[in-house]
């Protein structure tokens, strides 16, 4: 049996992110970084249409993925916090996670204000640095800039016109994460997350601000051993 963490990316973050973190076999599970389409070895693929188009596309290919043995618990930061969630709902029907953990976003059922997608680029660019408080280093170079602002606009469109279709509450358990310094995301913010789980609903803050494990990643991934160890408090 196999214990599989599969980590969704921020907004314009590709499956590199995840990869660069440290072999997770002798702790108890595995990190899977999952891919969107339109960037890093999928760049040629279109972009979802939708988070919901996302998530039945991500819960399938999951799916596929696993052995008949194998425990699934999911990780999401920010955008990718809200593409996790959607897929623990589609996959806690036959596959039902051990464990959600949603890290810098409010709740899925509170709509996010449409701030930055329909900007030009300068204006969209300057916007989406002011609100996550991180710059991409790509964006500052105009070759890479080309490559990497078509990816973060899209998960930006996808992001800020999310409305969660279904508001049941989930029977998974979930953890929500935020920077102890985060101006995007509030502690009350976090608390809202309980009222989609049926399950508990655990709410811990970690040095930092919205963009914290791009800082550094080690105080979550500590978090993550312990919570998918079942030993949070």
């Amino acid at each position: 049996m196999t214990h599989k963490l599969f980590c969704f990316p921020y907004a314009g973050g590709g499956a590199s992110f995840y990869r660069a973190w440290p072999d997770t076999g002798v702790h108890g599970f595995q990190v899977v970084p999952v891919q969107l389409p339109g960037r890093e070895e999928l760049f040629v693929e279109p972009f979802h249409d939708s988070v919901g188009q996302a998530a039945d596309d991500l819960a399938g290919r999951i799916t596929g993925s696993l052995g008949p043995s194998d425990e699934v618990s999911l990780f999401g930061h920010s955008f990718g916090a809200v593409l996790a969630f959607e897929v623990a709902r589609r996959l806690a029907g036959s596959r039902p996670p051990v464990h959600l953990v949603v890290s810098g976003s409010a709740n899925p059922v509170t709509p996010l204000p449409r701030e930055a997608a329909d900007l030009d680029d300068d204006q969209f660019v300057a916007r989406v640095e002011m609100l996550a408080g991180y710059t991409h280093p790509a964006l500052s170079d105009p070759d890479l800039r080309d490559i990497v602002l078509p990816a973060l606009r899209a998960d930006v469109a996808l992001h800020e016109s999310y409305v969660a279709e279904d508001p049941r509450p989930i029977p998974v358990p979930i953890t929500v994460v935020r920077g102890a310094t985060d101006h995007i995301v509030s502690a009350e913010d976090c608390v809202a997350w309980g009222a989609v789980t049926s399950q508990r609903c655990d709410q811990v803050e970690l040095p930092g601000g919205h963009m914290y494990l791009v800082d550094d990643s080690a105080p979550l991934f500590d978090l993550l051993r312990r919570v998918l160890a079942g030993s949070l408090l």
